[in-house]
């Protein structure tokens, strides 16, 4: 396993989808592999902070700007 592979395995490693050998080999890169370990564990928090929150409403304004930048974004990217 490298940087890349953890990269690309992070959302199974967290999710716990990885079969026992390739989480074996993410776990080695991770020991031995500071930045990526920051990643994950990083991710780790950022995940339990977002699932442990509260949604803020956005004020009508804020709504408005989002709903306009999102359909300026859909008409401008069609889809393939």
């Amino acid at each position: 396993m490298n940087c890349r592979g953890v990269v690309r395995e992070l959302s199974n490693y967290l999710d716990e989808a990885l079969d026992n050998g390739l989480r074996q080999s993410l776990e080695i890169h991770l020991e031995h592999c500071e930045d990526c370990h920051l990643l994950v564990d990083t991710t780790k928090k950022t995940i339990q902070i977002f699932c442990n929150s509260e949604p803020l409403p956005l004020s009508e304004d804020v709504r408005k700007r989002l709903h306009d930048a999102l359909l300026k974004r859909l008409c401008h990217h069609p889809k393939s």
